[in-house]
């Protein structure tokens, strides 16, 4: 573990965790809502290429929890560009108060910017990006491009609040914009025949025809909501969203069901990088 939970006077030092950690956890300033996140490297040659943010952070009068999974491809140097970078943005956003929605949409296309105008030292890599803020114990703001995601249970059930951009449901975008979607038999299918995701950070190579807007859901935290899970798709790929938050909700210490859920996706012989986080909020 390299940090726990942490308070932060200034927005330059919203960064957070290195991946290749195993596991680690923390708790808001009550002590009530809890988190814990794992995170195992793939199979694939190639080093870790997910990254995470976990934690609680002070900003004036409010209290808010920063969730996050990147998961990278083509490197690593996109997704920590993410890590240390997209919160802040979303933070420094003057209207993030009172229009949170619009200020998470307006930093991730300007974080996007500045990755492409940073191509040369980035690399021509990517990264998808699942974000999920937490104001004030009592709202929640998720976020995502790409396939990793995020699902709430709410009284037992899954919610899935996230999207997942695959190039064939955003066929007709890629394609008004010049692209194509290759099918190769047992493959799944791409974007010009390399990416698997029709929305990503980076990827210069490929932006023409690719989108980096985000799909944003809101949902109020009441009694009723359990647990919060945000994953890579090295889990979803071998579970669903009901299992994945079954495993949550029966296992109290929130790191060590994101350790059951990494370890469950292992067994299942998930080949990808998996990087989960779970956050408790009650119980």
């Amino acid at each position: 573990m390299d940090w726990l939970c942490c308070f932060f006077p200034s927005y330059s030092q919203l960064v957070g965790g290195r991946s290749s950690s195993t596991s680690g956890k923390g708790k808001n300033h009550e002590g009530l809502i809890k988190y814990g996140f794992s995170l195992v490297k793939g199979k694939a040659n190639h080093p870790m290429e997910d990254y995470h943010v976990a934690k609680f952070v002070q900003i004036q009068e409010h209290e808010l929890g920063l969730f996050a999974i990147y998961d990278g491809h083509l490197g690593d140097s996109v997704p920590a560009y993410l890590q240390k970078h997209l919160f802040s943005n979303i933070l420094k956003e003057e209207e993030f108060w009172v229009d949170p929605n619009r200020s998470i949409s307006k930093a991730y296309e300007r974080t996007d910017q500045a990755i492409l105008s940073n191509s040369s030292d980035l690399g021509r890599g990517g990264s998808t990006a699942v974000t999920a803020i937490l104001i004030n114990s009592k709202r929640l703001w998720v976020a995502n491009v790409g396939d990793s995601r995020a699902v709430l249970s709410r009284g037992g059930q899954a919610r899935q609040m996230t999207t997942d951009h695959e190039p064939n449901t955003e066929r007709g975008s890629i394609e008004n914009k010049g692209g194509f979607v290759s099918n190769m038999p047992g493959d799944v299918p791409r974007v010009n025949g390399q990416l698997a995701v029709s929305r990503a950070f980076g990827d210069k190579s490929l932006k023409s025809h690719l989108r980096s807007d985000p799909d944003i859901q809101e949902i109020d935290i009441d009694n009723r909501t359990e647990v919060l899970v945000l994953a890579s798709d090295g889990l979803w790929k071998v579970m669903s969203n009901q299992e994945a938050v079954d495993i949550a909700r029966r296992i109290k210490d929130p790191m060590k069901a994101a350790k059951q859920l990494t370890t469950e996706a292992l067994k299942r012989e998930s080949k990808d990088d998996i990087s989960c986080v779970v956050v408790r909020f009650r119980g």
